[in-house]
């Protein structure tokens, strides 16, 4: 019987099954040795003998964060949307494209996110699998898409972005997408039909048989059993998707499609990962320099290749493509609609620091939460600079940044742009902090208008407007905000960021 359930486990559990088991202590252990190598050297090459610890979300430690709102905001001001390095403002579009946003994003890329370096390997995309099938009572089409970065320079790493599109086939296209920062996989496999379920059946005893001969005489004395279920069939009376359904679903239900990205195909959520996946490719292996890409600009990067396939793909509208993301996926998400123009509309999910909140805010996460060994990898090594306490250029901190928050909002103008977070009673912690995210979001307002769109229909004063409460939609214009009353996820605004981002692309959904 020894070789019987291992066999079993591994012919009928999926792979994301074994994956949730994690790390054993040792890779952990491995893994924690060469971030920390990591973040040294970064730290040897800016010059920094000491950073400040970040603060602790626990609310009773010696270090716990800030949560008062009278010592939040210690930075003289914000820096201005519309005036320019000289000191000339900003007063026409003209302006802003041809020198502005040029400036904005220089500062971003040296400072923040890190610079694209000029030999990113191009992307071979290859349809791997496509598989019509039914999500409830929706038919689809899903296709499974891997992306292969050219290698040639430095085969030793590989890098294959994973992604999965899923289209409706129930309405004329092409359709606007949504693509979602994710684990991709099929969102209902279609079936064998009852002939060929009883074959796999059929073969499946056989193998177990062959490796334990015992299992005949169980088989044999439970002849009706099947050692391999069935998986659900289309459920044609299932209700139509509601506010409460997944948000994959809503969009279907609405016409759209959406297309899942795995990050960590593209680039390893941690510092030891930075000499691998595409910034380690790029590099050959070898340490970033101050001004090279972080994981989020390379997660940003990747999400850029996947729409270079969709703009191959008939049944997709590539000028209503979007980007959605939550947390640090969030983040992510902001960042690509940031900086790359063809991304149509963002769905930016309770993204704190690095995201929409600001970061000369002291309120909850800080920006040395950010220069620390566990969350720098999303950051330029430029940006360890800010959580500096002693080198040899001083001591910095978030007020000496030349960028903010309010200014990477402003790069997606007067593209659709909507924040959304959720309240700390549910679990999207003070943390975030949601007060920082509206009052970025209120200053950005300024590029929308001057640009020709509209904000959110309040003045561009972080001190003077509040935030509303929770549940106010502020869905007038091309800048919208929205908390609603869940936890650290964005769900329960998909219902209303669909209508909102149809209407504004203009799209109505046409069944066939």
């Amino acid at each position: 019987m020894k070789l019987f359930y291992p066999l079993l486990l591994l012919c009928i559990l999926p792979f994301s099954t074994f994956a949730q088991f994690g790390l054993t202590a040792a890779q952990r252990d491995s893994l924690n040795k060469l971030t920390a190598a990591d973040h040294a050297n970064m730290k040897q090459q800016l010059g920094i003998k000491t950073l400040r610890p970040g603060p602790s979300g626990n609310e009773s430690a010696p270090n716990h964060a800030n949560y008062d709102e009278s010592t939040a905001n210690p930075c003289p001001a914000l820096p201005d949307i519309l005036t320019l390095k000289n000191g000339n403002k900003v007063t026409s579009a003209e302006v802003w494209w041809s020198q502005r946003r040029p400036e904005l994003i220089e500062e971003f890329e040296r400072e923040m996110y890190g610079r694209l370096p000029k030999n990113i390997p191009n992307i071979t995309w290859k349809v791997e699998a496509i598989d019509n099938e039914f999500v409830g009572r929706i038919p689809v089409v899903a296709k499974k898409l891997t992306g292969h970065a050219d290698n040639s320079a430095y085969p030793s790493i590989n890098v294959d972005i994973n992604m999965m599109l899923v289209i409706p086939t129930n309405v004329k296209g092409p359709v606007p997408v949504l693509m979602m920062f994710g684990r991709p996989s099929f969102p209902s496999p279609a079936q064998p039909n009852n002939d060929d379920f009883e074959k796999i059946n059929a073969a499946f005893k056989e193998m177990l048989i062959k490796s334990n001969p015992e299992m005949k005489a169980i088989f044999d004395k439970y002849p009706a059993y099947s050692p391999v279920a069935r998986g659900s069939l289309p459920n044609f009376f299932s209700p139509l998707p509601n506010g409460e359904s997944p948000g994959t679903e809503q969009l279907l239900a609405a016409g759209w499609g959406y297309c899942t990205i795995d990050p960590s195909s593209i680039q390893a959520d941690n510092g030891a990962g930075l000499t691998k996946g595409i910034i380690g490719l790029v590099n050959k292996g070898h340490y970033r320099k101050p001004d090279d890409w972080g994981a989020l600009r390379a997660w940003a990067w990747g999400a850029a290749r996947g729409l270079d396939y969709l703009e191959t793909d008939p049944a997709v509208d590539a000028k209503k493509v979007g980007i959605e993301g939550v947390s640090r996926y969030g983040k992510a998400a902001l960042v690509t609609l940031a900086f790359e123009p063809r991304f149509a509309v963002g769905l930016i999910g309770s993204s704190g620091k690095g995201g929409t909140t600001l970061h000369r805010r002291v309120f909850g996460e800080a920006v040395e939460s950010l220069t620390g060994s566990g969350e720098y990898h999303w950051m330029a090594g430029n940006y360890l600079k800010y959580g500096t306490e002693e080198s040899g250029f001083g001591k910095k901190t978030g007020c000496d940044l030349s960028v903010d928050s309010h200014q990477l909002i402003a790069l997606c103008a007067p593209r659709l742009c909507y924040v959304s977070y959720g309240i700390p009673e549910k679990g999207d912690a003070k943390w975030l902090d949601q007060q920082g995210s509206y009052m970025a979001t209120v200053v950005a307002g300024a590029a929308y208008k001057l640009l020709g769109a509209k904000d959110l229909g309040v003045s561009n004063d972080p001190l003077k407007e509040k935030m509303p409460p929770m549940l106010t939609s502020m869905h007038d214009g091309q800048l919208s905000w929205r908390q609603h009353d869940g936890g650290h996820t964005d769900q329960p605004n998909f219902q209303h960021f669909i209508p909102w981002a149809s209407k504004m692309l203009k799209y109505e959904r046409v069944g066939q």
